[in-house]
């Protein structure tokens, strides 16, 4: 591109600003602020001057990894250069930017051009507006980038293993009754708070009581559950966070911690870049033996252990049980879980319950949503085939895509009005950290009550950028649907010419079946092929037990 162009351009620039916590501890090794945010604030801030232009705004992420992307002030960033409010992005090196070769290409090669960006880092000379051959070391610089962080991956997990062999602690909470001691981090001592609590547990088990009354006598002192107590953030799987279950109870009671061992490494990531673990074989758990002061004795712990293994059922699945048309296909309207086929063999009976309310009934975390499962798949079959009779063979793709944008345009403008609203809080959110920031390196407040003041405001962030990540997913798989419903409606056209059993269409054709309380069932098709339908079920015409006739009484002889 010609020089000359630039000067006929007002560019207002934003600088970004990345520290993560491998460069925090480095500075603190070396006594360096080489790479600090005030250093490289000062250097940015400089650089705009010099080149005259427009400072617009600064954004930083300290302490934030470069291998992905989920970061506050970047994210801030980009909503900026969509709106138009900054048309330049300056920082002190690529490394800055990001450490994935694959994602930090994309921004400097596709995504600032196409939306007119000038990019410049300052270290490698590289300004994306200038035809100059350090240009063109970028793509090396880039993947050298992401190499380093691959190598500074293994480096620290190899020092994680280290202390891990030695029966040093490294995770991120002590387990409930435990807690870091002051002197040295990677040991652990117990909790005044919480260690009686456990050893209360174990306790009560010896003594004949079940996790069941457990959980309920735990309640009825208003004893703090671990995930309440550790301030654990809300997921899902917590069926209730402040009440104790018996899931909880149990995972206590099969914890080898408390009898002074120390076992780790039992999940890992898959990768460097990614956030997903795996459970590992238990051949490569670090067990390393009384590490710390045990809650209880290993003999305790084993007969509460034993005791699990005595009371559990044998649940093992035989290889020659069928597996039912519908099974995997049912969930709980109420708690969203799945609802659970099982054969009951004294009976000859299959049911279907709800999984959560089956795994601890005495606290009613949802109903029972009990069937006699052959009966229900009757009428599902039922209205299914008839479902398919009306809609899939009389099926028009021409008219089904036409019927597919309009509500493809309707549901993610819907998604993207949620979307708008949530970006306008994480917006709110930005804006006092940034002022919090400010009177950090000012000296208004201390580093101390900056962390407790912004600890809050990033976690809402966080959750606020997963809740918009996910509809960004939804949206894209909702625009992507025009051009799998051809083929996905020709197959299942193949499949009915074929006359295939019905689970293989089954399978391709329904997404799940959601049944309430008050016994609606609600079918819902994948893609919207066939519009989503409802029915009530019918109870069968009879009993499971046998109806017996009252007696009659005895007529006394006058």
């Amino acid at each position: 591109m010609d020089n000359n162009y630039l000067t006929d351009v007002n560019f207002y620039a934003g600088i970004y600003i990345r520290l993560s916590q491998e460069d925090k501890d480095k500075d603190k090794k070396y006594e360096s602020d080489s790479e600090s945010v005030a250093n490289q604030k000062e250097l940015l801030r400089e650089y705009v001057k010099k080149n005259n232009f427009n400072l617009v705004s600064e954004y930083v992420d300290d302490g934030y990894s470069g291998t992905n992307f989920d970061r506050p002030g970047f994210q801030k960033m980009m909503e900026d250069i969509q709106s138009g409010k900054i048309n330049c992005v300056i920082v002190k090196d690529l490394s800055r930017l990001g450490r994935d070769h694959v994602m930090t290409g994309y921004y400097i090669e596709t995504f600032f051009p196409e939306n007119k960006i000038r990019f410049i880092s300052i270290l490698e000379s590289y300004d994306s507006f200038k035809n100059q051959a350090s240009n063109d070391s970028s793509t090396f610089i880039i993947a050298c980038n992401d190499y380093y962080s691959k190598q500074n991956s293994v480096k620290i997990r190899n020092v994680l293993n280290e202390k891990r062999k030695r029966g040093k602690f490294i995770g991120s909470l002590p387990s409930y009754g435990y807690m870091r001691d002051p002197e040295d981090k990677g040991h652990l001592i117990p909790d005044p708070e919480t260690a009686p609590i456990v050893k209360k547990i174990f306790k009560w088990r010896v003594d004949g009581i079940g996790p069941s009354e457990i959980a309920t006598r735990l309640n009825n002192e208003g004893a703090p559950t671990p995930s309440a107590y550790k301030g654990t953030a809300y997921s899902t799987r917590l069926i209730d966070a402040n009440n104790w279950n018996i899931s909880t109870v149990r995972k206590i009671l099969s914890n080898r911690i408390y009898t002074g061992d120390m076992i780790q490494h039992t999940q890992t990531k898959v990768n460097y870049k990614s956030k997903k673990k795996i459970t590992l074989d238990e051949k490569l758990w670090y067990v390393v033996e009384n590490t710390h002061e045990a809650l209880v004795d290993k003999e305790t712990f084993e007969y509460c252990v034993n005791i699990r293994k005595s009371h559990t059922r044998e649940c093992k699945r035989k290889l020659d049980r069928p597996i039912r048309l519908f099974e995997g296909k049912l969930f709980c309207k109420e708690c969203g879980n799945r609802l659970s086929v099982q054969y009951h063999k004294k009976a000859d009976v299959w049911t279907v319950n709800c999984n959560r309310y089956s795994r601890d009934p005495i606290r009613e975390r949802c109903g029972a949503h009990f069937f006699p499962y052959d009966h229900l798949e009757k009428q599902l079959i039922e209205k299914i085939d008839n479902d398919l009779n009306v809609h899939i063979r009389k099926l028009s793709i021409k008219k089904l895509n036409d019927e597919l944008t309009k509500r493809i345009n309707q549901n993610t403008n819907e998604i993207d009005k949620i979307i708008s609203q949530y970006e306008i809080e994480k917006n709110k959110i930005t804006r006092k950290l940034s002022i919090l920031y400010e009177d950090r390196v000012n000296e208004i407040i201390s580093t101390e009550m900056y962390k407790e003041l912004s600890k809050e405001c990033d976690e809402k962030l966080k959750k606020l950028t997963e809740i918009i990540q996910k509809k960004q997913i939804e949206k894209f798989k909702i625009k992507n649907e025009p051009n799998v419903i051809p083929d996905y409606t020709k197959k299942i056209k193949e499949l009915l010419d074929l006359k295939k059993s019905k689970k293989e269409i089954y399978e391709l054709l329904i997404d799940k079946i959601v049944i309430n309380n008050d016994r609606k069932i609600v079918i819902n098709y994948k893609f919207g092929v066939i519009p989503q339908t409802e029915f009530m079920y019918v109870k069968p015409p009879f009993s499971r037990r046998k109806e017996t006739k009252p007696r009659k009484k005895k007529q006394t002889e006058t």
